[in-house]
């Protein structure tokens, strides 16, 4: 939902929902991996950028970075993530992948959709995750030690698990937990007018929406609206669009493509925002 990095280098905004900060930061503290858990756009990514600038705000110059995000997919491969020798000019050069960079300057690592990897890719994670916190890098004959700050971070969402794209158990039991829901209306109101510069008024006929298009998930619809979706139907009132408008652009046509979805979600905006 958000950079890692602000523009003025505030800390990225987070509501909290439960006890997260409180779990994240005693994880930190032991240094013990953390699978978030949830659907789409309820405030995973956002939160770990919260959480690293809160635990790591005063970076050196030498390591500026306090998270080193990755959207991982099916052809991400284990070079892509530890790097790779690379010819430059006439020489051939080493240059370190996203996880060796969070590895060697005490970043947080943050591997997003951790299904969607390659299982011969995710398993080069599991010696960073025990009491060894080592990552080996075979193309240098090389064994790199954590640094004492480094922390991994994997999310994934349930909701697309199957059979081919699961974590396995060898995996899953190496990750302290943090499961994740889309926020209760008032709350998720407070967000969305917060990012989207809403009154808190139409705030929470927003987020009476995503309440109400969550529950025609049992009617069929595969997926429920995300609090991120209801920030752009905001943003896009806030620019001037009407509000029935802005739902179905950033909304009903947004989450399907099936005709009788569609119709149903429409109906829901048009009884919320009578214009």
């Amino acid at each position: 939902m958000s950079e890692a990095t602000t523009p003025n280098g505030a800390v990225p905004f987070y509501l909290p929902i439960g006890d997260e900060v409180e779990i994240f930061q005693a994880a930190y503290e032991c240094r013990l991996p953390v699978l978030l858990k949830g659907p789409t756009g309820c405030g995973k990514t956002r939160f770990v950028e919260h959480m690293a600038h809160v635990l790591m705000p005063n970076r050196d110059q030498e390591a500026p970075e306090n998270i080193v995000t990755v959207a991982c997919h099916e052809d991400l491969t284990g070079s892509d993530l530890v790097g790779r020798y690379l010819i430059k000019g006439d020489d051939t050069v080493w240059v370190d992948g996203p996880l060796t960079q969070a590895v060697r300057t005490g970043a947080i690592c943050y591997l997003d959709e951790i299904v969607e990897a390659r299982k011969d890719t995710i398993v080069l994670i599991h010696p960073l995750t025990d009491h060894r916190r080592i990552l080996p890098v075979d193309k240098r004959a090389e064994i790199l030690e954590a640094h004492e700050n480094f922390l991994l971070v994997i999310s994934y969402n349930p909701g697309y698990q199957s059979i081919l794209k699961d974590l396995k158990h060898s995996t899953r039991q190496r990750f302290v937990t943090v499961e994740f829901t889309y926020p209760p209306r008032d709350k998720e109101a407070e967000i969305i007018a917060h990012e989207s510069d809403l009154p808190l008024e139409t705030a929470l006929d927003l987020a009476k929406l995503g309440e109400k298009v969550r529950h025609l998930k049992a009617s069929g619809l595969e997926e429920g609206v995300s609090t991120r979706l209801l920030i752009y139907s905001g943003q896009l009132i806030r620019q001037g669009v009407t509000p029935r408008r802005a739902c179905t652009v950033a909304v009903s046509r947004s989450l399907t493509d099936d005709n009788d979805s569609q119709r149903a979600i429409d109906e829901v905006i048009n009884a919320i925002f009578a214009e």
